[in-house]
């Protein structure tokens, strides 16, 4: 595994920014020790270490994640001290409470985001790391509380005025040269899918897209606490990053339903191959100005939006090319929201002061998994620390620390066991050079001098690596633990045996962790992703059949977010998952055709008996949506809404009645290309 590891950062050519965040992180992880050594802290470890576990290369980063480290440390040790109290001794009561609180704990971090959830995570093992070793020594609980309190608030303020201070990168700055590298890209795959390239190229195109949304919304999540204009545009950003999965499921759809041979592509689709082709190959220039790019996507939206009236019934293919007039709509206008996302990230100063009272974002919450994560948690820690009251080993407690640790802190992750184990892997390889360096070279080399020139570099190689994404977790655990085992003092002795026994504890919790997450009440995946679809399925049957006509904003709002939580289930191409995720990208097209749909009954834009026919469809829909079935079923479906949609446009003139029925086939396509995701399976017992 060093080998591995070893040849992967040999070959790895850091940036600039990464060697800059590297000494950053070391210099300020240096300064906290030195300040815990210069007030005589009890465990000075634990200012350094604190620094490791809050750097991000990004201001913003750092200062939200140590804000919610500081609150969870503080609700921690203050639940610690109040189960102290209140257990007056008994082992029983004490356990029954601490159990509770970590239930409550990984209950409310699954529940919430990033950086909230990390809060939630850290009050939780927090109670445990102060609450054990007090037990039984009330007169110490306070004691030990108030110092981790002080401890980890020295290392959070080191290193956000070192990410403040020491060559900062801000988000915003971040975010933007993002999200200009996802536009270019989107008209990469627009380009692509209008001109006809081979599928393997527009997958390719695609996942890298997604993983490349996936992680500007983790950012998003973070940096909104680095200045009041980032947090003013929190909608504006969040709504950017659900437009850019709209253009992605359009052109998908326009590749897939081209016009007939013999049918001429209209002015929308040539317009918009030009405009992406253009931006392409215009390159980061493009964004110097963006008004006449959003100029360009306002035109082609007004003209294909206008151009079904001059559809006859002559055409024929009348309908077919109002719907792909429909989703060319989409494209533009979406492709433009995009463009103004970027523009009021590049200078949120300019935000309409309306958007400061805009309501809260609707999110996906699955207070089921929650409640499994909890009791799982819950279960481990207080077997683990059942054990240690019992035995009295001393090494039990490094034990139930890490059981709690990983068992509330990776609980919500995809796949709770690869993530452990990757921490695993962090920590066995922290072990030799803790012990090179803590256990050999130290005690031969005393002073803080040689303690800075024989550990700095160890941490700077550590460091280099979380600034790679694809190393983060496992250099992060490096690093930390690394430090747990290196306890560094300002007189370093030669233990070996104390070194070992702490070593194995720590390596024991994680194993124990990774068991507990394999046998009690495991994670399932399938179930997860099973779930999130029939969750934005029933927003869909929602649509539908509910008396009012929900804001376009809040299904919106909800469906991307749902989409975002399905991401990191995606396996790959050709799996379940992806066609899955796929789907979910095409329902908010559907979501939105069913809205037109929707008003055209409640107004009258189309005559009484097309309103039946309409509302016949919306309730079969539902129904497909809902009752389990099998792939005939679908694609009768499929045929049934093209020919409604032919009925009703064939018996008028009207261009509400051809937007209906072009909204039809558009609903009809998404079905047909996902059927996967649009129909219900029944779930095997």
């Amino acid at each position: 595994m060093i080998g591995h590891f070893g040849a992967a950062l040999f070959s790895y050519r850091p940036k600039r920014s990464d060697w800059i965040f590297a000494i950053r992180a070391t210099a300020a992880g240096v300064v906290a020790l030195s300040i815990a050594y210069a007030l005589k802290l009890e465990n000075p470890q634990w200012a350094m270490l604190t620094v490791f576990v809050v750097v991000q290369p990004v201001a913003g980063m750092v200062f939200a994640k140590g804000l919610y480290r500081l609150l969870g440390t503080l609700a921690g040790a203050a639940g610690a001290i109040a189960i102290n109290l209140v257990s007056h001794g008994s082992p029983l009561l004490f356990l029954t409470l601490l159990a509770l609180w970590v239930w409550a704990s990984a209950f409310g971090a699954s529940m919430l985001r990033n950086p909230e959830a990390y809060g939630a995570a850290l009050a939780g093992y927090t109670a445990v790391i102060v609450g054990l070793p007090a037990f039984g020594h009330g007169e110490l609980v306070i004691e030990i509380a108030w110092a981790r309190t002080i401890e980890i608030m020295l290392g959070i303020v080191c290193a956000g005025l070192a990410s403040r201070l020491v060559l900062p990168q801000f988000a915003r700055d971040q975010m933007t040269s993002r999200l200009k590298g996802i536009i270019l890209d989107l008209s990469s795959y627009a380009e692509g899918a209008f001109t006809g390239a081979d599928r393997a190229t527009l997958v390719s195109l695609s996942r890298k897209l997604i993983g490349e949304i996936e992680a500007l919304g983790e950012m998003r999540a973070y940096v909104r606490l680095e200045s009041p204009s980032l947090a003013a545009h929190g909608h504006s950003v969040r709504r950017t990053i659900g437009y850019l999965l709209s253009p992605l499921s359009a052109a998908r759809m326009l590749r897939n339903h081209r016009p007939p041979q013999g049918v001429p592509p209209t002015p929308a689709r040539i317009a918009l191959r030009g405009l992406v082709a253009d931006l392409r190959a215009a390159g980061p220039a493009a964004f110097d100005d963006i008004a006449p790019w959003i100029d360009r996507c306002k035109k082609i939206a007004a003209d294909a939006r206008d151009a079904p009236a001059e559809l006859g019934k002559d055409n024929p293919d009348r309908i077919g090319t109002a719907a792909r007039l429909s989703m060319a709509v989409e494209f533009a206008e979406m492709f433009a929201g995009v463009l103004r996302g970027l523009e009021a990230l590049r200078s949120p100063g300019t935000g309409r002061r309306r958007e400061r009272s805009q309501p809260a974002l609707l999110v996906h919450r699955d207070a089921g998994s929650a409640f499994r994560n909890g009791v799982r948690a819950a279960v481990a820690t207080t077997l683990v620390a059942l054990f240690w009251l019992e035995t009295q080993w001393a090494d039990a407690a490094g034990v139930t620390v890490m059981v709690a640790v990983v068992s509330i802190l990776f609980a919500s992750r995809p796949s709770p066991i690869q993530t452990s184990f990757g921490f695993f892997k962090g920590t066995l390889l922290a072990v030799p050079f803790a012990f090179l360096t803590g256990q050999i070279l130290l005690p031969m080399l005393p002073g803080f001098v040689w303690f800075v020139i024989v550990v700095a570099p160890v941490l700077v190689v550590a460091a280099l690596a979380m600034a790679n994404p694809r190393w983060t977790g496992t250099a992060t655990a490096f690093a930390v633990n690394y430090l747990v085992f290196l306890s560094p003092h300002q007189t370093m002795v030669y233990a070996p045996q104390a070194f070992l026994n702490g070593a194995v504890s720590l390596l024991l919790g994680i194993l124990l962790a990774m068991g507990v997450f394999a046998v009690v009440l495991p994670s399932r995946p399938r179930e997860a992703v099973a779930r999130l679809a029939g969750a934005i399925r029933e927003d869909l049957v929602r649509l539908c059949v509910h008396d009012r006509i929900p804001r376009r904003s809040a299904f919106e709002s909800l469906a991307y977010d749902r989409i975002n939580q399905l991401m990191p289930y995606n396996r790959g191409p050709g799996s379940r998952t992806e066609a899955i995720l796929s789907g979910s990208i095409s329902s908010v097209t559907v979501g939105l055709e069913i809205l037109k749909l929707r008003r055209a009954i409640v107004t009258d834009a189309v005559a009484m008996d097309v309103k039946r026919l309409l509302g016949r469809f919306l309730k079969r829909l539902a129904r497909l949506l809902l009752k389990p079935i099998g792939e005939r079923p679908v694609i009768d479906f499929v045929n049934a809404t093209r020919d409604m949609a032919a009925r009703i446009a064939h018996e008028s003139d009207s261009a509400d009645v051809l937007d209906a029925a072009a909204s039809l086939r558009v609903i009809a396509a998404a079905v047909e290309d996902h059927p996967v995701f649009f129909r219900r399976v029944r779930q095997s017992s």
